[in-house]
């Protein structure tokens, strides 16, 4: 399952920039509001040393790594609940995410204009969460209308669940406070969360776009940023969209280490982005790892067994009868999986098994 984040923000923050730093795709970029119209898509490698590491062990036909998937959405405006600047295209667009990447201008430059005339992360930020939060305002009462009268009156059980947290999620929203600030009080209530598919439920991550001179330690933008998100449950990330260009441009991994370091910054901005979007989103890796192929494989954090190997084949999950697994660090002292079956090292699991991060896994199924 390869995740998807969609990348968020004002016109002229950075976002098409960032999108072709992080993507194979290649967005429009230009100095004019509206330059993206269509979501741009593209996918990129989740970088993972410890598949590299397996790669060498076992000197594979392929490698395959876990993926991220990208949308750059066009920027959003002021307005864009009610269908200002094709809002509502927009909205859609997001809708079909995972995560949301909300990208903000914490650098000043002359040359690129600013929807609002002035550089200001905290009034961006508040401009589109108000808009994520009228569109979600709207679904959920449009959703409290039809519910309603089986909640209060027709006796259905599942009707009055969802009827309490849509009212919950009215509440919150009418307070100017994101859905993701209403916890759901059990699996049931969880399940008719995601079915929602509301935008301001979405993990986020505020993506601190800011000057070379800041990609380091950020800047008095990136501080005013934290104070105003200290109490969301979303995580900050410093990159320096200008800087991601310039690397995207170097041809050998010599010359963009090299640049780097120059920069005083120990990796690259992008590669920092992707996993603190796959941590975002609770999600681990596990391998399997042979002389055929060498591939990482996507997992939510808690998926047991029968569950992981879902992610391979469906037939898998339904067929499962037992898992063998060992540990990364193991595998790698050992160097193959002979030697890891011949120490003791190899581990038979059965369908209450937790898988973990990093687990080297073959599995066997019936079907």
């Amino acid at each position: 399952m390869a995740l998807k984040c969609g990348i968020v923000g004002l016109p002229n923050v950075g976002k098409s920039t960032l999108f072709n730093c992080v993507s194979s795709g290649k967005a429009q970029s230009a100095n004019f509001p509206f330059c993206t119209i269509e979501p741009n898509i593209g996918s990129t490698n989740v970088p993972d040393k410890r598949l590299e590491v397996l790669e060498g062990l076992c000197n594979p036909k392929r490698v395959v790594p876990a993926t991220v998937e990208i949308v750059d959405i066009a920027g959003l405006v002021k307005g864009a609940s009610r269908g200002e600047g094709l809002g509502n295209q927009f909205l859609a667009n997001i809708r079909e995410t995972d995560a949301i990447l909300h990208v903000l201008r914490c650098f000043d430059d002359q040359n690129i204009v600013h929807v609002d005339g002035s550089v200001d992360p905290v009034r961006d930020k508040e401009v589109i969460d108000c808009e994520l939060q009228l569109k979600d305002l709207e679904t959920v009462e449009n959703r409290i209308s039809k519910v309603q009268k089986q909640a209060t009156t027709g006796g259905d059980k599942k009707a009055k669940i969802l009827y309490d947290l849509l009212v919950r999620y009215k509440n919150a929203l009418e307070q100017g406070k994101s859905c993701r600030t209403v916890k759901p009080e059990n699996a049931e209530e969880e399940q008719l969360a995601k079915e929602l598919y509301l935008l301001t439920n979405k993990p986020v991550m505020y993506v601190c776009n800011v000057d070379e001179a800041s990609a380091k330690d950020g800047n008095e933008y990136v501080e005013r940023v934290r104070e105003a998100t200290k109490d969301e449950d979303a995580e900050i990330l410093i990159i320096s969209a200008k800087i991601e260009s310039d690397i995207a441009e170097l041809e050998s991994y010599e010359e963009r280490q090299m640049f780097l370091e120059e920069m005083g910054l120990e990796e690259s901005g992008v590669i920092r982005l992707i996993q603190s979007a796959y941590s975002l989103l609770n999600l681990r890796t596990y391998f399997t790892a042979g002389a055929d192929e060498c591939r990482a494989w996507t997992i939510n954090v808690g998926d047991k067994a029968p569950k992981a190997a879902g992610v391979i084949h469906t037939d898998f999950e339904k067929g499962f009868i037992r898992a063998e697994v060992i540990k990364y660090n193991d595998f790698v002292e050992l160097k193959s999986e002979a030697a890891c079956r011949a120490a003791g090292k190899l581990g038979i699991e059965g369908k209450e098994y937790v898988v973990q991060d990093g687990d080297i896994m073959h599995f066997l199924f019936n079907v």
